[in-house]
């Protein structure tokens, strides 16, 4: 995208060949920079090395005002609207969260709260947390992946968790958590490669 609403940053990647898979990350973090995005940095990274991606990145806590007063969809501002739009009509949704208190923070919750309920069947989508200690791992399952079952998104089935302990400040650097996400975007792609619509950028000469 070469203009992006308040909250979403936009970062194209040039690739070798073929369309691009368009990615939008929806970030639940309230920190920046943060660990969350640190695990998702290394999502990204790993999925650039395998086909060829653009990356799009929605804050939900900086959406401001006509995101946060919002009740309903008719409520949002135009640059909300527009950030909602961008995930639904995504190749690829990162749905990236921290964990407090055994869930994700409401404010993820209500980005999605706002997305039409159809709008995300049978869209590949990733989930990715992050949080103080390997037990918080299981709000991926028990948590994050229903919320997704409602929309009856097609959730990949590998999610990738990181603890505090995993990160020097916000860089992932445990060697077995970039193992994890090796083999679990390898299984799936094949799948992702059939699912990109995006035009591929040429690196200049």
């Amino acid at each position: 995208m070469t203009t992006a609403p308040a909250a979403i940053d936009a970062e194209p990647a040039a690739r070798m060949a073929g369309a691009a898979l368009r990615v939008v990350v929806v970030n639940g973090s309230p920190s920046r920079p943060s660990k969350t995005m640190g695990l998702v940095d290394a999502v990204l990274d790993t999925l650039a090395g395998m086909l060829p991606i653009e990356t799009s990145r929605i804050d939900v806590y900086r959406l401001g005002p006509g995101f946060t007063g919002a009740i309903e969809r008719d409520d949002v501002t135009p640059d909300v609207e527009a950030a909602i739009r961008l995930a639904e009509e995504a190749d690829l949704l990162v749905a990236a969260t921290p964990v407090f208190h055994g869930s994700y923070p409401g404010m993820f919750k209500h980005f999605f709260d706002l997305v039409d309920q159809y709008a995300l069947a049978n869209k590949p989508v990733l989930l990715a947390a992050t949080g103080g200690g390997d037990r918080h791992a299981l709000v991926l399952e028990h948590a994050v992946r229903p919320l997704f079952a409602f929309f009856q998104a097609l959730t990949v089935p590998v999610a990738f968790f990181a603890s505090a302990g995993d990160f020097d400040g916000t860089v992932l650097l445990n060697p077995r958590v970039h193992g994890r996400i090796q083999m679990g975007l390898t299984d799936v792609v094949d799948l992702l490669r059939a699912r990109a619509t995006g035009t591929r950028t040429t690196p200049d000469a």
